[in-house]
């Protein structure tokens, strides 16, 4: 048993047993699993303060709830902190599934814990989450950064006076939920000093890390081990799907999405290289870089690739991108900087939905031309789409998938439209009624609990089943298994075979 008295235990939640209800029978070998990058970020900042710390990573360790709770439990920490972060910042509503779980059975074997919520879905729904689970808690309203340090300083957990001057925090006052002012965000000018990069050593072994099946083919298909970091966080854009930039909120209020804080912050290069440097010295290859959008500020990612040019590691880099910020002067650079990958949010390629959910993005730009260029620089091609957008009916997102066999691409991911909490989409959805998901894991794309949004031109039904036979047949498409033959060998194409034969159940389909 651990004995260590902790300052405040980070927790990444994602148990055994949830992993299968958040992705059916992908969880065995095709989903990934990511290193908790915020919890290891806070966990560094809380050291820079001088509190002690640790970091329990459940679904890197394989733990169950129960399992899980006890070694929580074992750290005997002032406060037990569930990050609800996932793969993707989206990915926060769906583990609101396990940080529940593992919160209420905290609470079961441990009634005196104090434990705190963060992440995008309570950054969303603060109010909603203290209301609706009587074990959280405390919750913090952004990314918690200062918050928590702050709340550490507290000597009385249960002294409410000396709670409601922690800026940023939400708690219970009996039967009231109190949001207190909200904190600042880490500006970017102190972002190496209170956000000084991942707490590497308190993470487990790397090599229980593995990274998606695709993006492994450039590495023989290894998938193991794998990192994965942040170099600069948020997006300058509201495309009103997104709800990525909820965790940088500094405003208190029932209607507020994420098109309110669209704010853009990066590390400096020479910063982030160290990272890299760490990563090459415990033999890291597959490595993704996390950013919403890496390739935006050239001063800033180019900079990068410069300095991961200069060191030759041999890395395997996938990074996202959006169709009008990617540039083909840039591509030759990121490729010999080891970028063998870029996800593209095509999103949509008629132009008129597209422009409606980017707010006017997107205008003149060709996108085969951005996809033929990024092909041509040796990089993959993560095509990224999505169905059941306002205003998609039978007939455009008939073109969407035509326009995806049409442009085969080394990848592609069809999402289904979500209103996802914190989004523009999901205030829409509350104002006008629409019918929203009934559990969190209804909020994640390849559970059984599914239940896209309804756009009132297409059904739920029908956008999820029209999605379900649109990966089936892209990705059975001789053409493209002949592709991926040619570029990354026998095993890629086996890889997509295997993955074809994992019969995804809906309950709304049945």
């Amino acid at each position: 048993m651990n004995m260590k008295k902790l300052d405040i235990l980070f927790v990444h939640p994602s148990a055994k047993e949830l992993r299968y209800l958040i992705y059916q029978d992908l969880e065995k070998n095709d989903a990934a699993i990511e290193p908790p990058i915020w919890a290891a970020m806070l966990a560094n900042h809380c050291r820079t303060k001088g509190f002690s710390t640790e970091i329990l990573d459940c679904e890197a360790e394989g733990l169950r709830i129960v399992d899980a709770s006890s070694q929580a439990l074992d750290f005997k920490s002032r406060i037990i902190c569930i990050v609800v972060y996932g793969q993707q910042p989206s990915a926060s509503t769906q583990n609101m599934e396990g940080a529940i779980k593992l919160s209420d059975e905290i609470k079961r074997q441990g009634p005196d814990s104090k434990i705190v919520l963060l992440g995008p879905h309570v950054s969303a729904l603060p109010k909603e989450v203290l209301k609706n689970h009587p074990s959280v808690d405390f919750i913090c309203q952004n990314e918690g950064v200062y918050t928590l340090s702050n709340l550490l300083m507290v000597q009385n957990f249960d002294d409410v006076s000396f709670l409601r001057k922690v800026k940023g925090l939400g708690f219970r006052d009996g039967d009231n939920v109190i949001l207190n002012a909200p904190e600042r965000i880490v500006p970017k000018n102190l972002l190496e000093q209170d956000l000084p990069g991942m707490a590497w050593d308190l993470l487990p072994n790397l090599n229980k890390y593995r990274t998606a099946g695709w993006h492994s083919w450039p590495n023989k298909s290894d998938k193991s081990p794998f990192a994965a970091i942040y170099t600069s966080l948020g997006c300058p854009f509201r495309c009103s799907f997104c709800m990525i930039n909820i965790i940088n909120r500094t405003k208190l209020g029932d209607d507020i999405d994420s098109s309110d804080s669209n704010v853009f912050r990066f590390w400096q290069p020479e910063f982030i290289i160290k990272q890299f440097d760490y990563m090459a010295k415990v033999g890291i290859k597959n490595v993704k870089i996390a950013d919403e959008l890496f390739v935006f500020n050239t001063k800033h990612f180019m900079k990068i690739c410069d300095l991961l040019i200069e060191r030759d590691y041999g890395f395997n880099i996938w990074c996202y991108s959006r169709i009008d910020t990617c540039k083909p002067a840039y591509l030759e650079k990121m490729k010999k900087a080891g970028i063998n990958w870029i996800g593209l949010g095509i999103e949509n390629p008629n132009q008129v939905l597209r422009k409606e959910v980017h707010k006017g993005g997107y205008k003149g730009i060709k996108i085969l031309d951005i996809i033929n260029s990024v092909r041509d620089a040796g990089i993959g091609v993560g095509a990224n789409y999505i169905f059941g957008l306002p205003m998609d009916n039978e007939e455009t997102i008939k073109e969407t998938l035509q326009y995806a066999m049409d442009n085969i691409t080394d990848m592609a991911n069809f999402y289904c439209a979500m209103a996802y909490p914190g989004s523009p989409l999901y205030l829409e959805a509350v104002r006008k009624g629409w019918k929203l998901p009934d559990t969190y894991a209804g909020y994640s794309q390849h559970s059984y609990y599914t239940h896209p949004l309804s756009n009132g031109l297409l059904t739920s039904e029908e956008i999820l089943a029209f999605r379900d036979q649109a990966y089936i047949k892209y990705h059975s498409n001789p053409v493209y298994l002949k592709r991926l033959e040619d570029q990354y060998g026998v095993d890629a194409a086996t890889n997509v075979r295997d993955t074809l034969k994992i019969d995804l159940k809906r309950k709304i389909l049945e």
